[in-house]
């Protein structure tokens, strides 16, 4: 079974700067507080590294695999984290109207070991996900 954590915010800017900003992988440390020294490849296959700061975990070092990515539309990368556990982590922009978008910042657990780590963690990934989408929203918005 996948358990799903995610946050949507209104941002009033067009998908063009948010996927600037979100495409700004080194960049990510001006608004993302819990994905930080981001580096590597937007394009299908390609590799993304970044730190990963939870709140109640060591920081922790991420490898992960782009899986899917549409300028001004998604980022999704993927992790496998051992045995039993993988993550799908994105990004998600939905443009209403010109200046105008719903963000979706979200995490889908997957495995025995993952749903475990998710409800350990539930309160806080949420907490983590509001303000990474209210960093971008700030961010796109400034």
């Amino acid at each position: 079974m996948d358990t799903r954590i995610e946050k949507r915010v209104g941002v009033q800017a067009t998908s063009d700067r948010i996927w600037e900003l979100i495409s700004d992988l080194p960049s990510w440390d001006r608004w993302n507080p819990h994905e930080t020294d981001v580096s590597g490849t937007i394009a299908f296959g390609g590799v993304l590294n970044m730190t990963e700061h939870l709140p109640g975990t060591a920081d922790r070092r991420v490898q992960a695999r782009v899986g899917e990515w549409q300028p001004r539309a998604q980022l999704v990368w993927a992790e496998k984290r051992g045995f039993l556990f993988n993550t799908v982590r994105y990004f998600e922009i939905e443009e209403l109207e010109k200046g105008s978008c719903i963000v979706a910042s979200g995490l889908i657990f997957s495995g025995l070991r993952g749903e475990m780590f998710h409800d350990k963690h539930r309160n806080a990934l949420r907490r983590v996900h509001e303000a990474i989408a209210e960093g971008l929203r700030q961010a796109a918005e400034a």
